[in-house]
C-alpha cells in the first residue's frame, strides 16, 4: 500500500486493485506543487469526498470527468453533481461500497458542508469520514471533524490500524485533540496528520503530535512523497 499526501486534506491511496483520491484539492491549493497533477491523479479509480467545502471538493467534478472515476460522497452532494452530469455515487453514513478488493464505508464527522453552486452557497448534505479496508489494513479517514463520541465505536467496531486525521486546528481538531483521541479511542500503528500548514490560521508543524504519541508511528507527511505500508 502507498499513501501519498497531496497537501491540505488530500491523499492518494494505492490499495489492493484501487487508486483512491481523497479530497483531492489541487486548483488553488498553496501546498500542492505546480505541474504535479498528473503524478498525483494518474490511474485514479474513485474519488472520495468527505464534504462539499471547496478546499476538499472543488476539483472533484473536473477530475472525475478527466479520469472517468466515479465520485463517492454523501447522497445530497451526489444528487447535485449527478444533475450536472458528474458520475457520482452518493451514499449514506453506515453504508459500504465494494470496489474490487477494497471496501469503503462512510462514517460520521462533526463539521459542516456546503458547496458554491449557481452563484450562491447550497447545503451539500452531512459531513463524513471514511473507513477503507484492503490488503489486511483498515484506514480511518476522519474528514474535517471535532472530537466526537462516535470515535469510540468507530475504533471498537472497525479497529483501524492507520489514521489519516485532520489536525490543524481552527476549523478542525488541533494536535492536542488528535493526541487525545488517538490514546482514548483508537489503536493506531500509523497516524498521518492532515489539514495543517496550508494557511496561517492552521498549525504549521505536526511535531507536537509526534512528541505526544511516542508509541505510534506518527508520520510528518511531505507532499507528493509516498509512504509505503
Amino acid at each position: 500500500m502507498k499513501i501519498t499526501w497531496l497537501g491540505h486534506s488530500g491523499f492518494r491511496i494505492e490499495i489492493g486493485d484501487q487508486i483512491l483520491l481523497v479530497d483531492p484539492w489541487i486548483t488553488g491549493n498553496p501546498s500542492f506543487p505546480d505541474g504535479a497533477e498528473e503524478a498525483a491523479t494518474q490511474g485514479g479509480t474513485h474519488i472520495l469526498i468527505t464534504h462539499g467545502h471547496g478546499d476538499h471538493a472543488a476539483d472533484a467534478p473536473r477530475l472525475s470527468e478527466k479520469l472517468g472515476a466515479p465520485v463517492i460522497c454523501v447522497h445530497e452532494l451526489g444528487e447535485i453533481w449527478s444533475a450536472e452530469g458528474i458520475k457520482a455515487q452518493g451514499m449514506g453514513k453506515g453504508g459500504t461500497q465494494t470496489l474490487g478488493t477494497v471496501t469503503v464505508t462512510m462514517v460520521n464527522a462533526v463539521h459542516s458542508s456546503s458547496i458554491d453552486y449557481q452563484g450562491g452557497v447550497q447545503y451539500a448534505g452531512g459531513e463524513a469520514g471514511f473507513i477503507v479496508k484492503g490488503e489486511g489494513h483498515c484506514i480511518y479517514i476522519s474528514g474535517d471533524t471535532d472530537i466526537m463520541a462516535d470515535m469510540e465505536w468507530i475504533g471498537d467496531y472497525h479497529k483501524p490500524d492507520i489514521g489519516l486525521i485532520c489536525a490543524g486546528g481552527h476549523y478542525t481538531m488541533d494536535m492536542d485533540a488528535v493526541a487525545y483521541v488517538a490514546k482514548k479511542y483508537f489503536n493506531f500503528t500509523t497516524l498521518i496528520p492532515s489539514h495543517f500548514g496550508t494557511f496561517g490560521l492552521l498549525a504549521q508543524s505536526p511535531q507536537p503530535l509526534i512528541d505526544a504519541l511516542p508509541d505510534i508511528n506518527v508520520i510528518a507527511p511531505i507532499v507528493m512523497q509516498p509512504v509505503t505500508i
